[in-house]
């Protein structure tokens, strides 16, 4: 029988998350480098890294999809590298950084312990960096952080330090700070330990260890103190202590300190440059001594779907078996790969496991770990792993695999939706088959991949997080799956709603020869607050449409089983919208009055009854359109400003505001989405291909009634 070769409190999951560019990739391979895993390293320049895998991530230098890695650490002062004992097992996930692959950082944050967040030393805190850092909140995952690429001109760690206090989180500390910058940054001083290191070697392999520099020392002592303060503030003792002029030992600040890491109460900040081998081997350290194992984690919450009651499994191999599937991918070799994390429990290739999503059963084939898109087979995993399960055919993302004496089932994933659509042909026969193959297996895959089809035109619609999103999916399917598509001009995900309240009745009355049908109705509708990411919903609001049913029948004047077909009728005419044909959202409904008939009623007859009467109390209610308004963010050499702010103006976009990027200039606005397409190459025209944009969806906002009848008339 297999045991497990790893202590669960020497396991580390941890993600590498970043805005893109930020060098997410090149730091997973210096990871890769130094912990033994691959014996050269890979640079996303030439295409040969291990984790960006993919042929469209090679051409295009950035990550698409998260990469799972699994390798072996020892501190970088332990004297014997070679003794296991002394070894870590990392389990990593290198994710992307382009917003419209936002759903790779969601999913992985929720199923990892930790992460590292890497920031540009130029640049600081970016558009995504934000993102992914909300992310991280919402999963309550603990972090450090690494301020990397100090080796830049235009680089500045002090600047990027000020805009993680400034735009992520108060309780960040500077843990290092560094020797140098730009060409002559050359070593990296420890706070905590009050010593020096440098990285010699040809891959910076060696870490020696060697004097802080005479000038930099008041500085150092300076930023100590305030790192002891900021570590004391989280234990009384200790605290009391300190104020008295007794300082901690380092092992009880370093105790402390992780406690307080784990809590999400410091964020402790390393520097680097991963491109010329300096700093990663220390950060590799921080992830031992801070973040969490399984162990250190609070037991995961689940309901047992049998009562509904909460139930908890703890990161123990003793407990039922429990992992949540993240994940899914297809794999040209083995069919398809579904990732998932073990929480608690056991599983061996070959048993059967519990789907409590699904309520199916399924055969675990085989079990493989993942080294990007190399696969190790394996016999059992045990809790706190990472794996991935070669055919299972019902398991979707996000989906609880569990023991079946003992069910649980994990809250869901929730993915953002998409803002933007494609209109999608088959070039041939031939390929109308295979086209609907491939977007099944890739809308598995990607949960902000939506596949539907238009009910007046029968066209088929793709629909995704942005323009490069669904290229690389069109790309997928020709490339993967031999599936040669004609693809129509982007299309924006409008949204109808209404601005005022108003009241109408719906009749649905129909005499044949035998039995009619008879629906009667009177409803009232009101606009509801549109959702805020941030707040809970009452209870009987649904997130995706924000929409509202109440049922407010007294005396039975509507028997009880026609009550839902009611709410179907308004989430159908909803569908419909009454402007232009988008679906409706914040509205609630109130059914308050109606009549029925003793023979004549039916499901079907309150069913358009409903449809009816809510038609018409939209047509009263002011409905408007709505359009996605994205965060636009424009980094730019400075004499190019007024071209883009005059641009991004003429694009009904909002300027708010500017800010230095070491030698560039930064725009915020919020420009509508339909104003944004081919803005790369305007961009690049404008600037002599020096400037770049990042955006991301912000809110929906009302359409000027100017725009919104060229959009009707479009629809017409």
């Amino acid at each position: 029988m297999p045991t497990r070769d790893y202590p669960l409190e020497k396991i580390r999951n941890f993600g590498i998350i970043a805005h893109i560019d930020a060098g997410k990739t090149t730091t997973s391979e210096r990871i890769l480098y130094y912990t033994g895993s691959q014996h050269k390293i890979g640079e996303v320049h030439d295409g040969g890294t291990t984790t960006d895998w993919m042929e469209q991530e090679k051409e295009r230098g950035i990550t698409i999809t998260a990469a799972a890695i699994t390798c072996f650490w020892s501190r970088t002062d332990e004297a014997d590298k070679k003794d296991i004992s002394k070894k870590y097992r990392f389990n990593i996930i290198d994710t992307p950084g382009h917003i419209d692959f936002t759903v790779e950082v969601k999913r992985s944050m929720r199923v990892l312990d930790g992460a590292v967040c890497v920031f540009d030393g130029v640049a600081g805190v970016e558009p995504q960096s934000e993102t992914n850092w909300r992310y991280a909140d919402e999963a309550n995952v603990p972090r450090v952080c690494f301020i990397n690429k100090l080796d830049r001109t235009g680089a500045s760690f002090e600047k990027s330090y000020a805009s993680i206090l400034d735009r992520l989180t108060k309780n960040a500390v500077r843990m290092q700070i560094p020797i140098g910058a730009e060409d002559v940054f050359e070593g990296i001083i420890d706070l905590l330990t009050l010593k020096a290191y440098k990285n010699e070697g040809a891959m910076g392999d060696n870490v020696v260890e060697m004097p802080v520099p005479e000038n930099m020392m008041d500085e150092a002592k300076k930023f100590r103190a305030e790192l002891i303060e900021k570590i004391v503030e989280n234990d009384e003792q200790m605290m009391t202590d300190y104020l008295d002029g007794k300082e901690p030992t380092l092992e009880a600040l370093k105790a402390t300190l992780r406690k307080a890491v784990i809590a999400n109460k410091i964020f402790p900040v390393y520097v680097g440059s991963a491109l010329k081998n300096k700093g990663v081997q220390l950060v590799l350290d921080a992830v031992v001594d801070y973040l969490p194992s399984p162990v250190d984690m609070p037991p995961i919450v689940g309901v047992d779907p049998r009562t509904g009651e909460p139930t908890t499994r703890h990161a123990t191999d003793s407990d039922p078996f429990c992992a949540l599937a993240f994940k899914l991918q297809a794999d040209p070799f083995v069919g398809q790969l579904t990732f998932f994390r073990v929480y608690s429990g056991t599983v061996e290739a070959g048993s059967y496991i519990y789907n409590s999503t699904t309520g199916q059963k399924e055969r675990l084939g085989r079990i493989v770990r993942l080294q990007a898109n190399e696969r190790e087979e394996v016999k059992k995993v045990y809790a706190g792993e990472i794996a991935a399960a070669v055919g299972l055919k019902d398991t979707k993302t996000s989906h609880t695999l569990c023991d079946e004496a003992n069910p649980i089932q994990l809250e869901q994933i929730k993915f953002p939706e998409p803002v933007i659509s494609l209109r999608i042909e088959p070039k041939t026969k031939a390929d109308q088959e295979k086209m609907g193959m491939a977007m099944k297996k890739l809308a598995d895959e990607d949960p902000t991949f939506k596949v539907s089809t238009d009910t007046e035109t029968m066209e088929t619609l793709i629909s995704g997080m942005g323009e490069l999103h669904l290229e690389i999916l069109v790309d997928r399917m020709k490339r993967e799956f031999g599936v040669e598509a004609n693809v129509g001009t982007p299309q924006v995900a409008y949204r109808e709603t209404i601005m005022q309240e108003a009241e109408a009745e719906g009749k649905y009355i129909k005499q044949t020869g035998g039995k009619g049908q008879y629906g009667h109705v009177r409803l009232r509708i009101k606009p509801l607050e549109p959702v805020n990411p941030d707040k809970k919903l009452a209870k009987n609001v649904t997130r995706e449409d924000h929409f509202e049913f109440i049922n407010n029948i007294k005396g039975g004047v509507i028997p009880q089983e026609f009550i839902s077909p009611v709410e179907k009728g308004v989430r159908e005419a909803m569908e419909r919208g009454v402007v232009a044909g988008f679906r409706m959202v914040d509205i609630s409904v109130e059914l308050y009055d109606g009549s029925y008939h003793d023979v004549d009623s039916s499901e079907i007859a309150f069913k358009i009854a409903a449809s009816m009467g809510f038609q018409e109390a939209t047509k009263s209610a002011r409905p408007v359109l709505l359009e996605p308004i994205m965060k636009v963010e424009v980094v730019v050499p400075e004499k190019f400003m007024g071209d883009i702010t005059g641009s991004l103006s003429g694009k009904r976009g909002a300027i708010e505001g500017m800010e230095e990027r070491g030698l560039a200039r930064a725009i915020k606005a919020k420009v509508p989405l339909s104003e944004m397409f081919g803005y790369t190459t305007q961009i690049r025209s404008m600037t002599e291909g020096r400037g770049s944009f990042t955006m991301e969806f912000d809110h929906y906002e009302v359409v000027p009634p100017n725009v919104a009848a060229t959009i009707v008339a479009g629809r017409k």
